[in-house]
């Protein structure tokens, strides 16, 4: 990872992380939401849906071959069963 320091100098990484821990206490979460709302609409103004439709396939093909067919089984069964519980508990209040 980072090499050792010498008196008074320290890594690119080192500075890189001190940096980014001050940034991140100066300015908080939100302006890290900020920045990442411009940099999607900009991506979206420069590549449209289609492009978004293409990474999109390429993750679901590779989820595909990493987990294989029991793994949306598993999630699809999860889901369900975090409906059911939501619709019974919405019976009870009603």
């Amino acid at each position: 990872m980072a090499t050792k320091s010498t008196k008074g100098k320290m890594t690119v990484g080192e500075a890189g992380r001190r940096g980014g821990a001050t940034t991140s206490k100066k300015y908080g979460p939100g302006f890290y939401e900020g920045i990442g709302k411009k940099g999607g609409k900009s991506t979206s103004k420069k590549y449209g849906p289609e492009f978004y439709e293409s990474i999109g396939k390429k993750g679901g093909k590779s989820t595909s071959k990493k987990y294989g067919p029991e793994f949306y089984e598993s999630i699809g069964h999860k889901g369900g069963q975090k409906v059911k519980r939501l619709i019974e508990q919405g019976k009870k209040r009603a």
